[in-house]
């Protein structure tokens, strides 16, 4: 299959890499020419048969609307444009409304893996009518991790991104709780070797995970994490978990309290926010601040 793919980041890149791994052709487009396999989004829709299938992996907002405005007056009907950033759900159904009246099919897909997605595979969550989702199927199948498990037609357009959405806010949560856990271990002095505790944890507890994992590798690359700011951003994601909440009557306290956690953060340099800082930067590559 053929695919243009649209931002050549820390994701786009290695999505671009394990899809051709994979067997298929990728025509990437990136503003930094050192990236790009072509110089413009009308270069990379020549490049591609029909019915094509562009994805666009660049920052929510402005710079998707201007993407898909510009992929809208270059391609046919009947191609699919796929929105694999962190857009927020309310954005997808405009740009399917959008893109339907020039008879461009939609899908919106949720992307998790970060910077590890190119050898585990992404965990993919998408949103659309099926006969799109189905001219899109071999590239979701090539970057899923393998096995049956990794991949969901959530629902209609937007349910992928209000998916990863959840997600996100879900991982706030966990990374707080483990954050506020080594906090306290770190506070007494009974506790000799906080991360050998945190190392221990990673077989026969019910807290195991990924992320403990991750915090583990953190831990053994700066022990204390005495080289960082306890500062941590948040992404958009969260605060719209939060707003989601609200308009649907849900009460979600845990996510709530972790995404305020992160505000707290910027105003003092907060031990628990070295190790959400620490993890952000282990799964995603986030940046993080020094000291």
């Amino acid at each position: 299959m053929e695919l243009g793919l649209v931002g050549l980041g820390k994701m786009g890149g290695n999505m671009r890499e394990r899809i051709r791994r994979a067997g298929h052709t990728v025509i990437g487009y990136d503003r930094n020419p050192d990236l790009a396999d072509v110089h413009s989004l009308e270069e990379l829709v020549g490049k591609i048969r029909g019915p094509r299938v562009v994805w666009v992996m660049v920052p929510a907002g402005a710079a998707t609307q201007s993407t898909i405005d510009e992929l809208a007056e270059l391609l046919d009907p009947g191609d699919v444009v796929v929105d694999g950033g962190n857009s927020r759900w309310t954005d997808d159904e405009r740009h399917a409304e959008e893109l339907a009246a020039k008879g461009i099919g939609f899908v919106d897909c949720g992307v998790s893996g970060g910077v590890w997605g190119l050898e585990n595979g992404y965990a993919l969550m998408y949103g659309g009518d099926a006969e799109n989702i189905a001219k899109v199927q071999p590239i979701f199948d090539a970057l899923k991790p393998e096995g049956d498990l990794g991949a969901v037609h959530a629902g209609k357009v937007g349910a992928g991104h209000f998916s990863k959405m959840v997600h996100n806010g879900i991982e706030y949560a966990m990374m707080q709780a483990y954050a506020e856990g080594w906090e306290l271990l770190e506070a007494v002095d009974s506790v000799t070797d906080v991360r050998e505790v945190f190392r221990s944890w990673q077989e026969g507890t019910v807290i195991r995970s990924w992320l403990l994992d991750l915090a583990v590798n953190a831990l053994d690359e700066d022990e204390h994490l005495e080289q960082l700011k306890g500062y941590a951003q948040d992404s958009g994601e969260g605060r719209w978990t939060v707003e989601a909440a609200i308009d649907n009557a849900v009460p979600l306290p845990a996510i709530t309290a972790s995404l305020f956690a992160r505000f707290s953060s910027r105003q003092d340099d907060s031990p628990q926010m070295k190790m959400v800082a620490a993890l952000r930067n282990q799964f995603g590559g986030h940046a993080v601040e020094k000291k």
